[in-house]
């Protein structure tokens, strides 16, 4: 059954009122709303009152937004722009104040005036975003704020994947201009990474539960009662109050039914010991009934405990893909720099084994390319073809003089790291990868990865088994990775991975004109 479009649930409450329907909403888009007043406010408690007032003002305004989307429109840009306002209209005062409180400590200590590239773009990330288009400003969303691929991005906007990716790139330039104007100097490709890892919050586990309860509560009352201006700030209290009873709650509620436990044990125990026993009818129940209470809490201890080694497993991968998503940021800088350098020494156009794999890749997409039919190519690109190809047979014997270089010194198995290292590099070169599609291709070889590490393949693997779990993980790998590219490089890369030959500890590539 097809996921109905936020404008057809924000229909069915407003005309129907079907309060499910907005609490699918509120479920869908919680985290980046929340994520964006996180952000704007530095507070976890002001990010939540944010969050609460931008999904009671949808709820309230619901029946006229409807009649200004069209067909499948998301309410995301809508939503960020309310985040935005609310917390303009909240902070503005309190950020004037923290800002000349970081300016004061920072000439009490002057080391702490060193700001990470993220505590510098942090603060006026959202004004910048608040400059964009709305066009431009949905992509940046879609990208980065919800983590979606071009394909999914292209059906969202109803453009090409090729029309994703550009508008996406243009959106990021466009952003970083409005960051420099700020003071803030950075890269397009720094920027991205910078997002990809810094930019998803998630938030509180039950909250966006939370919020749809008090925005269609805010907006019974709003419809129902003449509220006087004591009665309004009443309620707000009063639904502040909720919220933080019901996240003290949750933090408190393991420690209190530890302690409950403990004193049931302990009443048990003193029954089972009074030298004057009960009449056995009555021990009976009264000790049947406490032990109900024991397995009661038992059994809601053991969900805790579940949920909480749930939450932990959540942080560690969340940890672990922020660390994959900075190693392969540092991996494509290091590809990049060496691709525009201008020095013309020979010796340097390989200075590490990972350029001789990303020079193998460039091979790779040239024997993709002449494998075209050539009666769909113009003279001048047969032209262009054959003079690239001209060029790579005169480099090839530096570089293979570079890989048997490279060969003879590597350990005899090759780590993980380094294996998933060289293969991110030959579809760098392959596929001409930006640095987007470089960390998200990097992100699906890490998961993979690990896949194969749980399942035990090693040298030690007997040969039939090795070759049935690696033709199953490269299949898995092939079909992933597909759908982060573009049509044209789905093409090459579909020509390139027939050449590749994985084995437990070593891979291989080979080409051919």
């Amino acid at each position: 059954m097809q996921e109905q479009s936020d404008t057809q649930l924000l229909r069915d409450y407003a005309e129907h009122g079907h309060e499910a329907a907005f609490r699918e909403i509120v479920c869908r888009h919680a985290d980046v709303v929340y994520a964006s007043a996180l952000r704007q406010a530095g507070s976890p408690d002001l990010a939540c009152d944010i969050a609460q007032s931008v999904f009671t003002d949808l709820a309230r305004k619901a029946q006229s937004l409807v009649g200004t989307l069209t067909g499948d429109a998301s309410l995301l840009g809508w939503l960020y722009r309310s985040t935005r306002f609310a917390a303009l209209n909240q902070l503005r005062d309190a950020r004037r104040r923290q800002t000349r409180e970081r300016l004061a400590m920072r000439q009490l200590d002057p080391a702490s005036g060193t700001a990470t590239e993220w505590e510098r773009v942090q603060p006026v990330l959202d004004d910048a975003m608040a400059d964009l288009s709305d066009e431009d400003r949905e992509a940046l969303l879609l990208r980065f704020f919800k983590n979606r691929d071009f394909r999914t991005i292209g059906v969202d906007l109803g453009i090409s994947d090729d029309a994703a990716q550009k508008r996406v790139s243009r959106a990021l330039e466009r952003l970083r201009t409005g960051l420099t104007s700020r003071g803030v100097t950075t890269t397009a490709g720094a920027l991205s990474a910078l997002l990809v890892a810094e930019t998803v919050s998630f938030a509180p586990a039950g909250m966006a539960a939370t919020l749809s309860t008090a925005a269609l509560a805010g907006t019974i009352l709003a419809t129902t009662a003449t509220a006087t201006a004591t009665k309004a700030i009443a309620m707000t209290t009063l639904q502040k109050t909720i919220v933080t009873a019901a996240i003290a709650v949750l933090a408190g509620v393991g420690v209190y039914e530890g302690r409950q436990a403990s004193q049931l044990r302990a009443r048990i125990t003193a029954l089972e010991q009074q030298p004057t026993p009960l009449p056995a009818s009555s021990s009976d129940a009264a000790l049947a009934a406490l032990q109900g209470k024991l397995d009661l809490l038992a059994a809601q201890n053991a969900e805790l405990t579940s949920k909480l080694a749930q939450v932990n497993a959540d942080k560690t991968r969340l940890e672990a893909e922020r660390e994959q998503a900075k190693r392969a940021a540092a991996l494509y800088r290091e590809l990049l720099q060496q691709a525009n350098s201008k020095d013309a020494n020979p010796t340097n156009d390989y200075p590490t084994a990972r350029h001789v794999w990303a020079a193998f890749g460039r091979m790779g997409r040239l024997m993709a390319m002449s494998k075209r039919d050539d009666s769909k190519l113009s003279p001048e690109e047969k032209s262009a073809l054959e003079a690239a190809k001209a060029k790579a047979l005169e480099n090839l014997p530096n570089l293979v003089k570079a890989a048997k270089q490279y060969d003879a010194a590597k350990s005899a198995d090759l780590q993980s790291d380094e294996l998933m290292d060289q293969v991110a590099c030959l579809l760098y070169g392959a596929l001409n990868l930006d640095e987007q599609q470089f960390n998200q291709v990097y992100g699906v070889m890490e998961k993979i990865g690990q896949e194969a590490k749980q399942k035990g393949i090693s040298k030690e693997t007997p040969a039939p088994e090795a070759a049935e779990a690696i033709k199953q993980i490269m299949e898995q790998w092939k079909a992933e990775t597909q759908t982060l590219l573009t049509p044209e490089q789905a093409r090459i890369f579909a020509e390139v991975a027939t050449h590749i030959k994985v084995e437990p500890g070593n891979f291989a590539f080979n080409f051919n004109f």
